[in-house]
């Protein structure tokens, strides 16, 4: 063999042995640049050089992803007619929830709308635990009795049904924090179908007047119940809403951009400088409701294109693998665990049995003062039973 061959078959060589470090060697951090925030009445935002752990990719991956696969099988047990009543998913609006997670503290807290199955999992509760919910059984989150509107975890408060309604009692719960001292900011979500309610201006007031440690989180997916925001309110800069309240405008389709205003409002409010509106700009794949089939209002090629150049999974996965944080076979079997893991909580969820009729008087009060309630009529009452949930919220 002559020089010059054994000089391109080192080369070869060399060549091959970067492909396999680079295939199976992962960087430990990498450094992303987020869209640039929109503010209003702010003089610094959040940071657009944002940096990111290999740990923290695989377990926003994981998050994102089991989420996904949850609202899948929510929207298949629906349609099976295991699932009753109602049924909001949050499919498309992934990297929002694990974006804020992802800098909760101990003493944050959280309330939103009805879109709470993914919250539910990140607060603690297993994918069993939120499925059995929608199924109402006695292995749910609330013992089969709240449903897919009212679930609950520790520092969770829950989905709520009623438009609008939960933004006042986020403004209680951040009295709360602030009146105990906590230090805790208090993430209170609604959409931008219900940011014309009169009850959110008024809780934007008296969390001004008292400087109340609250996030108000418009998650703004483009529709109401079945109306563009375009068509529905009269100003869609939905993160200057608060007039005198800060705000910030975030690309709510890109975790780390989340995770980094999350952590912009989480610093001002705790730091007694009062409220702070956060409008997250994202979208939602499925209709409205399960009874909503999407697509009388928008095309389908609209939602097509969302999925295939704004997906926050798939963008995110592009991101990571591009920056060698992770391989592709990591992310796979990713997917394959989370796959297994959901499908064997369907099935768990499947064959659960319901709570008994005697549960239906239990737990009507935390800390009751009487020990009976009454019936379905004034002449039955009921004994109240302290059964106590599926999953401790203390």
């Amino acid at each position: 063999m002559n020089g010059s061959s054994v000089l391109r078959k080192n080369s070869l060589k060399n060549v091959l042995s970067i492909l396999e470090s680079r295939l199976f060697s992962s960087a430990s951090e990498a450094t992303f640049e987020t869209k640039p925030f929109k503010l209003h009445k702010l003089e610094n935002g959040p940071n657009t050089n944002v940096t990111l752990s290999r740990e923290d990719a695989l377990k926003y991956y994981t998050q994102m992803q089991t989420i996904r696969r949850i609202e899948t099988s929510a929207g298949n047990l629906y349609k099976e007619k295991i699932v009753r009543g109602f049924c909001h998913l949050y499919s498309g609006q992934e990297a929002c929830a694990v974006g804020m997670k992802a800098v909760f503290r101990d003493t944050d807290s959280i309330i939103t709308a009805y879109r709470a199955h993914g919250w539910t999992y990140l607060m603690g509760v297993d994918p069993f635990g939120v499925l059995a919910e929608l199924t109402g059984r006695k292995g749910g989150n609330a013992r089969g009795k709240g449903g897919s509107m009212h679930m609950y975890a520790k520092n969770f408060y829950g989905g709520n049904g009623i438009v609008g309604a939960q933004v006042p009692l986020g403004a209680g719960i951040a009295f709360a924090a602030k009146y105990n001292k906590t230090g805790g900011v208090c993430f209170t979500l609604y959409g931008d179908g219900a940011s014309n309610q009169g009850q959110v201006f008024e809780a934007y007031n008296m969390s001004k007047l008292w400087n109340l440690p609250c996030v108000f989180v418009c998650e703004n997916n483009g529709y109401g119940m079945g109306t563009s925001a375009e068509r529905s309110s009269a100003s869609i800069t939905f993160y200057s809403r608060g007039d005198y309240i800060p705000g910030i405008w975030v690309d709510g389709m890109d975790v780390l951009a989340v995770r980094e205003a999350s952590r912009f409002a989480i610093d001002y409010c705790s730091s007694g400088k009062g409220p702070l509106v956060m409008e997250t700009a994202t979208y939602r794949y499925s209709g409205h409701s399960m009874s909503d089939p999407g697509t009388s209002y928008r095309t389908r090629d609209e939602i097509q294109e969302v999925r295939q150049t704004r997906d926050p999974i798939t963008s995110f996965k592009e991101k990571i693998i591009g920056a060698n944080l992770v391989n592709i076979d990591e992310l796979k079997e990713i997917d394959k665990e989370v796959k297994a893991q959901i499908d064997d909580a369907v099935k768990k969820a499947k064959t659960d049995t319901e709570v008994p009729l005697a549960d239906l008087a239990g737990d009507i009060y935390s800390k009751p003062l009487e020990t009976t309630i009454r019936g379905v009529t004034p002449f039955k009452n009921l004994e109240h039973i302290r059964i106590g949930p599926a999953v401790n919220l203390n």
